[in-house]
């Protein structure tokens, strides 16, 4: 067994032996997932698969274990277990992790993934700030409304850092607006936007 695969079914067998059919079903009627639940805290999910790749330094094994962790995902855990290894250290300077992450938001299509992967964007603006910031504008523009949510979601927590262009005219926020009014009131409210941008950011709330 390659060491991607002892990855795998090791967080599998942990997923497994930790099922809570309960929450499962809470979790499921939750998120409103046609994928199933196993009924493991995200936490949990996180801390056994960081546990299961402890000492794995090697960023083809890591992407390899993640791909089929998401890819032939049967409940949802397995696709939290995927994104916590591309949390790992390793990965971080694989340059085709952008792609993997913009991949699986068009995959996911769902705000637990989404939002966690915009982590993994805002580890990428501090490793390769100029190809990701590219990337990112690009994905602002995208007509995929995850992947316009993560362009700005991403940039949650970056203080001096933010890419103020990204939403100095507003239109971003305006467009997330209509599927999340709660959070881009909230945002609006945390940042010294233009007074410009805040009446557009605000345009239809």
């Amino acid at each position: 067994m390659t060491a991607s695969a002892q990855i795998v079914e090791g967080v599998r067998a942990d997923l497994r032996a930790r099922a809570d059919p309960a929450r499962a079903a809470a979790q499921q009627a939750y998120m409103t997932s046609a994928m199933p639940f196993r009924g493991v805290p995200v936490p949990e999910v996180r801390r056994l698969t960081r546990q299961r790749a402890k000492g794995v330094t090697d960023a083809a094994t890591l992407g390899a274990a993640a791909e089929a962790l998401w890819s032939g995902a049967e409940v949802r855990e397995e696709r939290y277990a995927a994104l916590a290894i591309l949390a790992l250290r390793p990965l971080q300077d694989d340059p085709s992790l952008l792609r993997t992450i913009e991949r699986y938001v068009r995959e996911g299509q769902w705000w637990d993934l989404v939002d966690e992967l915009a982590h993994r964007v805002a580890d990428q603006l501090e490793v390769r700030p100029r190809e990701t910031a590219r990337l990112v504008r690009a994905w602002a523009g995208d007509d995929d409304m995850w992947l316009r949510r993560i362009a700005i979601i991403s940039q949650l927590g970056r203080g001096t850092a933010l890419d103020e262009t990204l939403l100095d005219d507003g239109w971003a926020l305006r467009d997330h607006a209509r599927v999340a009014p709660d959070w881009v009131r909230a945002y609006v409210e945390a940042h010294p936007l233009s007074p410009l941008s805040r009446r557009e950011a605000l345009r239809h709330l």
